[in-house]
């Protein structure tokens, strides 16, 4: 009965954190090959994992079986040397339904949910995950037009994120 107990909650474990928070659901008519490539982050929730890090950038690319290398890059300011991080993400579901799980940390993933999508041009999204407490403006590029950022924070704001507690990332030369 102990062991039946232990494997539950260990699969909840595992499982719980690729979910969708209330209220939000993942865009449909994905393309994943057009997604892939580098990404900038405009703005954000904070999380120590990106605190202190300024130029902020994620790459796709598509692997062999379906999965995704997925490398997290920064730029922390106190230190001045990059930070990056490598991960994998993998689709919930269906993949064309924009909700994968990613995971920097062995068995344990994410949500990764893209819940706006520039369809046509493929140029901007606006990312959740599990919970309101992770959200990300990113671009194709390091700069976006003032519309997507207060289209973005109103979207977000009429989600429930607490859009007053923003970053909004630097990018420069370095």
């Amino acid at each position: 009965m102990r062991t039946s107990i232990l494997c539950a909650t260990l699969l909840f474990l595992l499982t719980a954190c690729t979910g969708l928070p209330q209220g939000i659901q993942p865009v449909t008519d994905f393309e994943l090959q057009r997604y892939q490539g580098k990404w900038y982050e405009i703005a954000r929730l904070d999380h120590s994992f990106e605190r202190g890090l300024s130029n902020i950038s994620a790459n796709y690319s598509i692997n062999e079986d379906g999965t995704v290398t997925v490398i997290n890059r920064g730029y922390n300011d106190n230190n001045e040397a990059w930070k990056q991080a490598h991960g994998v993400a993998k689709f919930v579901d269906d993949k064309t339904i924009g909700h994968l799980k990613v995971s920097f940390f062995g068995p344990f993933y994410g949500s990764y949910v893209i819940f706006k999508l520039d369809k046509e041009q493929y140029q901007y999204a606006y990312v959740t995950s599990y919970n309101k407490e992770y959200l990300w403006l990113l671009s194709r590029t390091p700069k976006v037009n003032q519309v997507i950022v207060d289209d973005f924070v109103q979207t977000a704001q009429q989600y429930g994120f607490h859009v007053e507690q923003l970053i909004y990332v630097q990018h420069s030369d370095i």
